[in-house]
């Protein structure tokens, strides 16, 4: 199906897809897929105006009812999974099996929240007083606003989407400026649950409550400005985050980041190199590089170091680069022609200080619009030490090599680069693998053992450490980001004792 038919067959209007200022193109093979209209920052303003008197509204429905908008949500997706998945493919470049499993990770999220729905519970806390008790409530924020990136163009609305929705929030989104179409298709598809949820008898969704804005930096400037924003989640780079932290913090608003990644995967000497080259060759190369959790970098113990680089290049070597509809495909294009000069940049760098590179050439699959896309051989690369290109997150199919010989020089090599996202070692010694998941161990967010960085499940809470930003989404306790914890005590004596000992007679 060409993106029209799509996007006709997910509900996006015909009028949203011609007559705009931004242009919607598919990395597959640089065709513009639609010119989609652009947002104002004075549009921003008024949509966070809209959301904010929606969230005064839905934070009283009870949270089983916002539930029930969230299994509405995972019923529509469920039901239009391969058409988003496909279009997912189209504008973001995903081979299928990652559209699909892209969008089943929003499903997923659906049933999380909806279940969800009816533990939003604090505690009850024991009192020093008589006659008293404490407890912590759990209320909605606010508005909640989304910045997300193009490599997810839709599974990281839905994990902000999903809990801030059932939390009893608002919500306003402005995705990528590479991927408009997902966005306008994924809110297309919330309105029809909107639509459902309205229909059915029970406490309706007020107006203006979930809005995606498509626009360029301006338009999430305005998002980050504004203090009706009561919490910000951004996802992209490290630099994005750097210009979007002070803005939010400059009025005392909340951010959630998720930013950079700098993934390694330790193999220690007792490891299952199988297991290993499979977590690895995925890890790295997948989605061409291009996932947060992409794994940068291998630690390899010196001992089985030559025997996982001729493996790894083997692999390397039999990867299928082209039209990620094409069966036999595993690593579909770069997203654009900036993304494959950062990687030769990086690769040319990693040679003059001291590495050995394997691949990274451009490729011209058939069919796939020549000079307009931008396909790359995956790379391997064979380095001295972690120099300051290493310590470098590079958006690409490249894969760093390093030796070690003591397991605390592993340790010391994964925790010495700025990012902290993910991380896993390859090992069948118990002590290395509980060494590495201890508080001496992994400095990630995520620590992994036989199994590689990439491929997080949405039970537990995705984030991590350093310049990775702090920020948890998704599963597990994740959702109190998007609530305010009010501590109450309750006196049901009749004296009024004071906490501490402090005596204050009148």
């Amino acid at each position: 199906m060409t993106a029209a038919d799509l996007l006709h067959t997910l509900g996006v209007p015909a009028a949203a897809l011609s007559g705009g200022e931004l242009r919607a193109r598919s990395p597959i093979d640089g065709q513009t897929l639609a010119m989609v209209h652009a947002a104002t920052p004075q549009a921003m303003a008024a949509a966070i105006g809209q959301a904010q008197a929606a969230f005064l509204a839905w934070r009283l429905v009870p949270a089983p009812r916002r539930g029930e908008l969230l299994r509405l949500l995972g019923a529509t997706l469920r039901v239009h999974q391969p058409a988003l998945a496909e279009l997912v493919t189209l504008e973001a470049g995903k081979v299928r099996s990652e559209g699909l499993g892209e969008v089943q990770e929003m499903i997923d999220i659906c049933d999380f929240a909806v279940g969800l729905s009816r533990q939003l519970h604090g505690l009850t806390i024991a009192s020093e007083r008589p006659g008293h008790r404490m407890m912590e409530q759990w209320h909605p924020l606010g508005v909640v606003g989304v910045i997300s990136a193009f490599n997810f163009p839709v599974a990281v609305w839905a994990w902000n989407a999903a809990l801030a929705l059932v939390c009893g929030n608002a919500l306003v989104w402005k995705p990528s400026e590479k991927t408009p179409l997902t966005a306008l298709a994924t809110q297309a598809l919330l309105e029809m649950a909107l639509r459902q949820f309205n229909a059915d008898g029970g406490i309706p969704a007020p107006g203006g409550l979930a809005q995606v804005l498509n626009g360029r930096a301006e338009v999430g400037q305005a998002l980050a400005d504004d203090p009706r924003v009561a919490l910000l989640s951004a996802t992209g780079s490290t630099r994005m985050g750097r210009a979007v932290a002070p803005r939010v913090a400059a009025r005392f608003g909340r951010c959630l980041l998720e930013l950079g990644g700098n993934n390694a995967v330790i193999v220690a000497p007792s490891a299952d190199l199988d297991l290993a080259l499979r977590g690895i060759a995925f890890g790295a190369w997948g989605t061409a590089g291009q996932r947060c959790t992409s794994t940068r970098r291998v630690i390899v113990h010196s001992s089985i170091q030559a025997e996982l680089l001729q493996r790894l290049e083997r692999a390397r070597a039999s990867l299928g680069v082209g039209d990620p509809r094409q069966a036999g495909v595993l690593v579909g294009p770069l997203i654009d022609g900036a993304a494959f000069e950062a990687m030769q940049a990086a690769l040319a760098a990693a040679q003059a200080q001291g590495g050995t590179v394997l691949g990274g050439e451009r490729r011209w699959p058939p069919g796939c619009g020549g000079d307009l896309a931008h396909y790359a051989a995956p790379a391997l690369v064979s380095m001295p030490a972690q120099t300051e290109i290493v310590c470098h997150e590079t958006f690409a199919p490249v894969l760093y090599v390093l030796g070690y010989d003591h397991f605390d020089q592993a340790i010391a090599l994964h925790n010495g680069v700025p990012q902290g996202l993910s991380s896993a070692i390859f090992s069948n010694d118990l002590r290395e693998a509980e060494a590495f998941m201890s508080a001496a161990g992994s400095d990630c967010g995520i620590a992994n053992v036989n199994i590689g960085t990439s491929g997080a499940e949405i039970g537990g809470a995705f984030g991590g450490e350093k310049e990775t930003g702090g920020g948890r989404e998704s599963g597990s306790d994740a959702w109190r980001n998007y609530m305010r914890r009010a501590t109450n005590t309750v006196n049901y004596s009749r004296q009024l004792p004071l906490a501490q000992g402090v005596k204050f007679e009148l």
